[in-house]
């Protein structure tokens, strides 16, 4: 049996669907993968994360976790948690390394901006445009 016609088009077209699929979801897994391989130190960049997160718990007051779940509004539904935690991540670890008290909507903004990727730095201002904060005192972050 030959394949011909519209079948022949429509299993092709399946063949190159899953490959670009597989490889798209490999690409992902594979950088969290790497994230997952432990540095020098002996904890991974989620490791650490995670450790930020938990020690940096109790220092969040409900502004600033609004303003943060505000932040990460425009992020897509699929990877907000992901950004979410990421972010938070980074804001514990200045509030940490700087043994600050709580944490402020100044550490949030600085936390954000510097968790951010560069790529995402012109949707970020935008947003914080939108929430009426002033970005001068942060230009240098960016």
């Amino acid at each position: 049996m030959q394949l011909e016609g519209w079948f022949l088009w429509f299993i092709l077209f399946w063949v190159v669907f899953l490959v670009v699929m597989m490889g798209i979801g490999g690409f992902f897994m594979f950088r969290k993968f790497l994230k997952k391989l432990p540095k020098d130190d002996g904890k991974s960049v989620m490791d650490w994360e995670e450790y930020y997160v938990n020690e940096s718990r109790h220092l969040w007051g409900e502004e600033e976790k609004a303003l943060l779940e505000d932040l990460v509004s425009p992020v897509p539904e699929l990877f907000r948690d992901v950004a979410r935690h990421k972010i938070a991540g980074k804001i514990g670890e200045l509030a940490i390394k700087e043994k600050v008290p709580r944490i402020t909507e100044e550490l949030v903004i600085r936390g954000y901006i510097q968790a951010t990727p560069k790529r995402d730095h012109k949707f970020l201002r935008k947003k914080l445009f939108e929430n009426k904060i002033d970005i001068a005192p942060y230009e240098h972050l960016f």
